[in-house]
């Protein structure tokens, strides 16, 4: 992308989720698409693992990712992970996706990592939301398709139910 300020091009720094212009100081923040995640457009040297066009770099509740801008996966580091899924649980509280089953056929599929190529483990997610999703214990990755942050982030989870009840009571009895 080039600087709308000057013209020059916008880098992406490690670690951040803007691109900034190293000659005039202008920064741009892409403005999110609908699933939330924040595409910087610099693409890395690894390929999505069921398209396999190259993924961006992208980031999602300030933390940075790998995106597929075909199928729209993520891919994922496992820490940022559960940062992002409680960052943005923290922001939404519907609950369409609750009755959602999961595809039991996706245990079937095969999923390379596309950081070292090796087979990536297909398990059920261990917390809320009823998906399928990919993991590589050997790099600390998740691959994530389409939708499924959503249906984990969307889910139903009874901890977050017990936390703003009591952020509610602690109100009531300062109100009384």
């Amino acid at each position: 992308m080039m600087c709308p300020g000057c013209g020059a091009p916008m880098k992406l720094d490690a670690g951040k989720d803007f691109l900034a212009c190293e000659y005039c100081g202008t920064t741009h923040f892409p403005d999110p698409n609908p699933d939330g995640v924040r595409v910087l457009d610099e693409p890395s040297d690894q390929k999505c693992p069921r398209c396999s066009v190259a993924l961006v770099q992208a980031a999602i509740a300030g933390e940075r990712v790998l995106y597929c801008q075909r199928c729209h996966g993520l891919l994922i580091d496992m820490d940022v992970f559960l940062a992002v899924v409680e960052d943005l649980r923290s922001h939404h509280t519907t609950s369409e996706y609750a009755g959602v089953q999961p595809d039991w056929g996706a245990l079937d599929r095969r999923t390379k990592c596309p950081k070292c190529a090796k087979e990536m483990d297909t398990h059920p997610y261990g917390g809320p939301g009823n998906v399928i999703i990919d993991t590589c214990e050997n790099c600390s990755l998740n691959w994530l398709d389409y939708s499924e942050l959503q249906h984990i982030v969307r889910a139903p989870n009874e901890r977050y139910v017990i936390a703003i009840d009591e952020d509610e009571r602690l109100k009531a009895s300062k109100e009384n």
